[in-house]
């Protein structure tokens, strides 16, 4: 049973996170026709220093469609305030609605919540190119929180999928590294867990496609990458708890890969994105390290 004290702060640090009001992009563009297919981009802030790299942004919310990404544009101009340029992604998630016999809103959906991180992806250094031009592409460190994160990291391990997966890549992503912030990063620990009211196995379709999909979907299942990869996590999260990032560093040493682990005390799951947050000072930090 979660312990009540625990609650009453995670219920704190959710308001101050989204207490912050929705910063508008700068440009934005389309990869596609679904109204989803959105990409937001926010330019460098401060004095002209040339070509910054450049920082994907996706965000979280269990991969259920009431989560959007407004809620991290606060996030995006955190970032390009610290000399970033950002680009804030959308893509399709489940349904508002509860389907039959589930419980709560389905996460995600499968493949179009795959297809459309995929295609934002292959979009964006073109996407970027037209709307961002100081935006520096050879320089792009993909970060996410939470639902976020895993696909973060599945958008570097596209070049690992399974042979004959549409979204495999013939070649490793042209990245400087990717920063995942509490990500859902283990389904099998997720799950055990009941991170997010099983949303892992909603993500894949329910348990019947569970071992079918979760070669396709699952990052600790796609290791190694040769990716720069760091994840950064609330020892005192209760939404994804801590067990599910040591999960995947665990399954990242055992296929012979070091990923770095960043357990903040006396942090939960949002502060990671609150910029009002110490925590979140060190998230851009890590984007740094990898980026510049």
């Amino acid at each position: 049973m979660t312990d009540p004290a625990a609650v009453e702060r995670d219920a704190a640090e959710a308001a101050s996170a989204f207490a912050h009001p929705a910063v508008a992009p700068d440009a934005t563009a389309t990869y596609g026709e679904h109204p989803d297919h959105v990409v937001d981009f926010y330019a460098p802030r401060g004095q002209d220093l040339g070509p910054a790299p450049l920082v994907v942004l996706l965000h979280g919310g269990a991969w259920r469609a009431p989560y959007d990404r407004q809620h991290v544009t606060p996030l995006a101009d955190f970032l390009a305030r610290r000399g970033f340029a950002v680009a804030n992604v959308e893509y399709r998630r489940g349904s508002s609605l509860p389907h039959q016999n589930a419980e709560g809103p389905v996460a995600g959906r499968w493949p179009e919540t795959f297809d459309d991180v995929a295609a934002a992806m292959d979009a964006l250094p073109g996407l970027a190119a037209e709307a961002l031009p100081q935006a520096d592409v050879r320089r792009t460190v993909v970060t996410g929180h939470s639902a976020g994160g895993h696909l973060a990291l599945w958008a570097a391990a596209r070049h690992v999928l399974p042979a004959g997966s549409p979204w495999r890549l013939p070649a490793a992503p042209m990245l400087r590294g990717v920063v995942a912030l509490a990500p859902i990063a283990d389904f099998a620990m997720a799950e055990e867990l009941g991170v997010c009211g099983g949303a892992s196995a909603q993500l894949l379709g329910g348990a019947d496609h569970w071992d079918e999909r979760l070669p396709y979907a699952d990052p600790a299942a796609l290791l190694p990458t040769g990716i720069a990869t760091a994840v950064v996590q609330g020892r005192d999260d209760i939404v994804v708890p801590p067990q599910v990032a040591e999960a995947y560093v665990a399954a990242a040493a055992k296929a012979g890969e070091m990923v770095g682990l960043t357990l903040l005390d006396a942090v939960g799951h949002f502060p990671l994105i609150d910029p009002a947050a110490d925590a979140c000072a060190v998230v851009a930090e890590e984007i740094s390290q990898l980026a510049w």
